[in-house]
């Protein structure tokens, strides 16, 4: 089967004969055949088995006919790598166990190492790509305010306050912090593009929690390195973030190509302010549950928006959730598919 390449070209603006499709948390909690998997393994005990966690990455690719699989883990994967006391728990999300509070907190983080340090990642990565998929795998890294958000706050947070008071009180170890954990996401970026990844996602899904001035001078400094630096392997990178939609202008300035829209701003309303890069977006996971319908009502209207230009990926504004049935998933990526593909006749 020749390989689609359909999503590299999109993310390029390039021409292509479909509107490509994949699905943020495409891979696991909806699908039955993962939930038989979780009833014996852990979401460590799966990332840290290739076969297993190939297979989980697969599945919906073969499943739901997307144009990309993306690497079925957590954001959280590297961090233990650098010091930081992370678990997974149930029904919670990460915890952490040695919460920054200081630049003396900052200053104990290490440095990764991939090869030593998630050899399992790298190894599912090259079983993939060498052995397995016919469509770009995508690899990914959560971005410094989010992963620092985690690291801060002990956990989940809802409002983020001791995050921005390390921000405002703590300049000097806020800045240490995101020079580190900016460090930390282009080697390990940079490890998943030398495995074999051709795309990368870099999640900064909580910094909607920031407003532009402060984005301005708190992050984007550090997200320029970021992606100027996970550019130098030539691969197309993506930005996305949850409830961020003033930050749009901003991410726009920085050397990224794909902009991920949640279902806040709509397509047109992204390319009135200004915004030519390839954007990817951004059903209302939400609608999945609804009747096909009203899920077809909503992709035209979507997809009309995204087809204006070929700067466009298909997704859903967030992740899939667990109730959505995986025959959804289906009908979506053959209705974008047969839609985009009758537009660009």
């Amino acid at each position: 089967m020749p390989f689609n390449d359909t999503i590299l070209k999109a993310a390029y603006g390039e021409k292509t004969t479909h509107t490509p499709v994949w699905f943020m948390r495409q891979a696991g909690r909806s699908q039955p055949e993962y939930r038989k998997i979780k009833e014996t393994h852990s979401l460590f005990e799966i990332t840290h088995d290739p076969e297993l966690c190939a297979y989980v990455t697969k599945l919906p690719v073969d499943q739901y006919n997307t144009d990309a699989a993306i690497l079925y883990k957590d954001i959280m994967s590297p961090l233990g790598a650098i010091g930081v006391d992370v678990e997974i728990k149930s029904g919670i999300g990460p915890v952490i166990g040695n919460p920054i509070r200081s630049i003396q907190d900052v200053e104990r983080l290490g440095e990764i190492h991939p090869e030593k340090d998630v050899p399992y990642i790298l190894d599912t990565i090259r079983l993939l790509t060498t052995e397995q998929l016919n469509v770009p795998l995508i690899g990914f890294t959560g971005a410094p305010f989010t992963l620092a958000s985690y690291m801060i706050e002990g956990g989940p947070s809802k409002n983020y306050n001791k995050t921005k008071a390390m921000m405002y009180e703590q300049p000097e170890a806020w800045h240490l912090l995101m020079e580190k954990l900016s460090d930390m996401c282009i080697t390990y970026t940079h490890a998943q593009i030398d495995a074999g990844c051709k795309m990368i996602q870099v999640f900064d899904s909580w910094v909607g929690a920031l407003n532009r001035a402060d984005y301005h001078e708190f992050i984007a400094p550090h997200m320029h390195r970021i992606f100027a630096g996970i550019k130098e392997k030539n691969v197309p990178v993506t930005t996305f973030g949850v409830g961020a939609s003033h930050l749009i202008e901003e991410w726009n300035a920085l050397p990224v190509d794909v902009l991920g829209l949640d279902w806040r701003l709509q397509i047109e309303e992204a390319r009135a302010k200004g915004i030519t890069k390839t954007l990817q977006g951004n059903l209302d996971p939400a609608i999945l549950l609804a009747p096909w319908p009203v899920i077809e009502s909503h992709l035209k209207r979507i997809l009309d928006q995204g087809l204006q230009s070929d700067s466009y990926i298909f997704n859903l504004g967030h992740g899939v959730f667990p109730e959505v049935q995986p025959d959804t998933l289906r009908r979506v990526s053959e209705f974008v598919h047969d839609y985009s593909a009758q537009y660009k006749k």
